[in-house]
């Protein structure tokens, strides 16, 4: 979104990805932007600070925004080639360090903190821990949400949203619940398996109307797969993989839901927002920013598949209750997340670290 909107005379970006780049390359609709992959686990870490040294020295940046643990790998390299700035964003924590609490990780952001010019977070929780825990000074960081293009992401408008799904699971009768996003280990698609197949095994009456679809591409969507398999389930589960097309699958859905182990500020939870969906997430990170318990969404524990199970029952059996937070929910995606505030906060922050006006 950042790299769509900014100014093209302004600000050109090239990305340069530590180990391989996945969907979110077919997301980026500038002619003008290159992406390269360096595949840190083929090359080794020395390996790679030695190619980024080289890109840096080839391409003389302005900046360097490096993003999260992997990306101080690229702080020293750009200091060593010549880059005058370098900005670092904590976008959430890593899945062996949930909370942020181990030693280690706070340790090296500390030790990178000096070829640091500026620090961005996407959540207030992400900036207490940087202040509070690798003790960075306040007054060197910038909290700037996620924004959401409420025009490409909007509720759905005809009642043909649900033909690009297959006959089990287009009929506009059923509830369709889903969610969207990288299958991995932190994301816990597996959780939302186990809620689904509670809720077809202790209701099945009330669960008559009930499927899911799970999209995303991942290194865990095999064993995924397989779960839905032993828990039984396969027929009430869609997996359609990486989608170019995500506002049709977010608008084909009744509840989205989030069931990560940790998340900085979803961008998901806010298109699924501004699609007019209801949200479901798990009570970490930025999640609670976003989810207003009860109002625009419900939170529950993360790993907890049976409080999950009873709060889609919710929905399912209540639809003025889906009705009410649906709208709460787009309401205030449109309201507090505009993708130009975003923009606009991002361009700040290079304009004030290069002495730009």
């Amino acid at each position: 979104n950042l790299i769509n909107n900014i100014p093209d005379p302004r600000y050109r970006h090239i990305i340069v990805c530590i180990e391989d780049y996945s969907d979110f390359r077919h997301r980026i609709v500038r002619s003008d932007v290159e992406v390269i992959a360096l595949h840190r686990s083929q090359i080794g870490v020395w390996q790679l600070r030695k190619a980024l040294y080289k890109i840096f020295r080839k391409l003389r940046p302005t900046i360097v925004h490096s993003r999260n643990m992997s990306g101080l790998d690229a702080l020293l390299p750009a200091r060593l080639a010549g880059v005058p700035y370098c900005i670092h964003s904590e976008h959430g924590f890593d899945v062996g360090n949930l909370e942020g609490l181990n030693w280690k990780p706070a340790m090296l952001k500390r030790l990178h903190s000096p070829l640091v010019s500026r620090y961005i977070t996407v959540s207030k929780n992400l900036k207490s821990h940087l202040v509070e825990r690798v003790k960075i000074n306040p007054s060197k960081i910038s909290q700037i949400y996620n924004g959401v293009n409420v025009e490409r992401f909007s509720p759905a408008v005809d009642e043909g949203r649900r033909k690009w799904l297959p006959l089990d699971f287009n009929d506009e009768s059923l509830f369709l619940i889903g969610t969207v996003g990288r299958i991995q280990p932190i994301k816990d698609q597996q959780t939302l398996l186990r809620a689904v197949a509670k809720i077809i095994a202790q209701q099945p009456i009330r669960s008559e109307r009930l499927r899911l679809v799970i999209v995303g591409d991942g290194p865990l969507l095999g064993s995924l797969k397989k779960l839905a398999a032993e828990l039984n389930i396969v027929q009430r589960v869609f997996f359609p993989g990486s989608l170019d097309n995500i506002p049709q699958a977010l608008q084909s859905l009744d509840v989205f839901v989030l069931p990560s182990l940790n998340e900085g500020i979803s961008n998901t939870i806010l298109e699924a927002m501004a699609c007019g969906l209801p949200v479901i997430a798990t009570a970490v990170g930025g999640n609670v920013e976003l989810v207003e318990d009860g109002i625009n969404g419900q939170l529950f524990k993360p790993g907890d598949s049976s409080s999950l199970a009873k709060l889609i029952l919710g929905y399912i059996d209540d639809e003025d209750l889906r009705q009410n937070h649906a709208q709460a929910a787009l309401t205030h995606a449109r309201m507090h997340y505009s993708l130009p505030a975003m923009v606009a906060g991002y361009q700040a922050v290079y304009d004030a670290v290069s002495g730009q006006t």
